[in-house]
C-alpha cells in the first residue's frame, strides 16, 4: 500500500510554517495514542505514521528533500522508510512546554543565567561627536554577600534532592513509553538548601543599587543599543549574570537634523546677500564654525554642502557630509526710501533679473489667450 502524503496526514498545506506543523502533530499525537485508545488495533499504526510525517517535516532539510523529491528524497536523507525518529526527541517535542523536561543543556549542572536589562540614556549632539562617558545607577538584582550567592546560610549547605536522587528530573512510564519531566522539588536544580540565607531567603541575590561607567563611542544615532556584558540581573544561587541594554536617545538640536552620518543645517540669509552673494558664518557639529560663500543669485532651498563636516560613522573614522540650505529672508517693515528704491529696481530689465517669474507669466498668459 502506498504511503500517505506526510502533509495529509497531519492535515496541513505545504506552506504550513514550523509551528503549525507542530501543532497539528500535537493535536493528532494525543488523539491517536494508543494509551488513549484501548481495544483500537489500528491507534498505534496511526501514531506511527504521524510520528513518521512529524519527523520528517520539522526538520528543514528533510522537509526540503520531501518537497522536492517525494517519500524518495525523505529516505534518501535517511529521514523516512519507515518511521526512524526517536520517541524520547518526539515526546520531548509533544509535551516539553507542558512538562518542563530540562534538555541536556539545562539541568541543574547549568545554573539559571540572569535577566537582561534594558535602560534609556539621552545624550546630545556634541556627546554623540566626539563620544563621552556616563554614569549610569540600576537598580537590580545582585549577588549575596552573606552566603557568596550560594543561598544557604553560613555554616551551612546544600544536599541532593530525595526527591528526583539529584538528577533534577523524574520519570514516569504510560503504556511502552517513559516520559521524564522537571523535578517538582527542586525545580530542576538538584539540590535542596538545608538552611536558606535570611538575607536573601535562599535564593542567592538580593536587590542593590549599582553605579555603572556607560562608555559613548562617536557617532551613535538615536535608538543605537549599547550592550555591557553581564551587567544584567545576577542568576539564582550563583547563577551568571545578564547583560544590560543601554538604548540612546539623541536630544533636539537648535541648528542640525540629522540622517545618518550627515546633517542638515537651515540658514537664513539677508535678500541682499541672496542677490548678491557674500560670506557668513556657520556653526559646524564639532561646535565649531566655519565661513562660507553665498554665491551670487542664490535662491531660496538651495543646498550648499560640505563634505567632511558632518557626524562621525558609528565604529569609522569616516565623516558624513554637512548640507547648508539656504533660507532668503523677504524685506519686512521697508520704509517710505526703501520703497522706493525697490519699485525703481522692479522696473529695471526685469526679464534678465527674474527670468523664472517672467517665464511663469508669459506660460500663464498663453494658456488664458489659446
Amino acid at each position: 500500500m502506498a504511503k500517505r502524503d506526510y502533509y495529509d496526514v497531519l492535515g496541513i498545506q505545504k506552506n504550513a510554517s514550523d509551528s503549525d506543523i507542530k501543532k497539528a502533530f500535537r493535536g493528532l499525537a494525543k488523539e491517536n495514542h494508543p494509551d488513549s485508545n484501548q481495544g483500537d488495533a489500528g491507534a498505534e499504526t496511526r501514531f506511527k505514521e504521524i510520528s513518521e510525517a512529524y519527523d520528517n517535516l520539522k526538520d528543514p532539510q528533510s522537509r526540503a528533500a520531501y518537497d522536492q523529491f517525494g517519500h524518495a528524497g525523505a529516505q534518501a536523507g535517511g529521514m523516512g522508510g519507515g518511521f526512524s525518529g526517536n520517541f524520547s526527541d518526539i515526546f520531548e517535542d509533544l509535551f516539553g512546554d507542558f512538562g518542563g523536561r530540562p534538555n541536556q543543556g539545562s539541568r541543574q549542572q547549568r545554573q539559571a543565567r540572569g535577566s537582561d536589562l534594558r535602560a534609556e540614556m539621552e545624550i546630545d549632539l556634541k556627546d554623540s561627536y566626539f563620544g563621552t562617558t556616563r554614569d549610569l545607577i540600576i537598580n537590580s538584582a545582585a549577588g549575596c554577600d552573606d552566603c557568596n550567592s550560594s543561598g544557604a546560610a553560613a555554616g551551612s549547605g546544600k544536599s541532593s534532592c530525595q526527591h528526583c536522587g539529584g538528577s533534577g528530573s523524574v520519570k514516569s512510564t504510560q503504556g511502552f513509553f517513559t516520559l521524564e519531566r522537571t523535578c517538582s522539588v527542586c525545580a530542576g536544580k538538584g539540590t535542596m538548601i538545608e538552611n536558606p540565607c535570611r538575607s536573601c531567603s535562599g535564593s542567592g541575590r538580593v536587590r542593590k543599587k549599582r553605579k555603572l561607567s556607560v562608555n559613548i563611542p562617536r557617532g551613535v544615532d538615536d535608538g543605537t543599543r549599547i550592550r555591557l556584558g553581564g551587567e544584567g540581573e545576577a542568576g539564582e544561587n550563583g547563577g551568571p549574570y545578564g547583560d544590560l541594554y543601554v538604548f540612546i536617545s539623541m536630544k533636539p538640536n537648535e541648528f542640525f537634523k540629522r540622517s545618518d552620518a550627515d546633517i542638515l543645517s537651515e540658514v537664513p540669509i539677508s535678500f541682499t546677500t541672496a542677490a548678491l552673494g557674500g560670506q557668513i558664518e556657520v556653526p559646524t557639529p564639532d561646535g565649531k564654525k566655519i565661513r562660507i560663500s553665498i554665491p551670487e543669485g542664490c535662491q531660496n532651498g538651495r543646498q550648499l554642502r560640505l563634505k567632511g563636516k558632518g557626524m562621525p560613522v558609528l565604529q569609522t573614522n569616516r565623516l558624513g557630509d554637512l548640507y547648508i540650505e539656504i533660507h532668503v529672508e523677504v524685506p519686512t517693515k521697508l520704509n517710505n526710501k526703501q520703497k522706493k528704491i525697490l519699485e525703481e529696481f522692479a522696473g529695471m530689465n526685469k526679464e534678465k533679473t527674474s527670468p523664472e517669474a517672467n517665464s511663469y507669466l508669459d506660460n500663464i498668459k498663453n494658456l488664458f489667450t489659446s
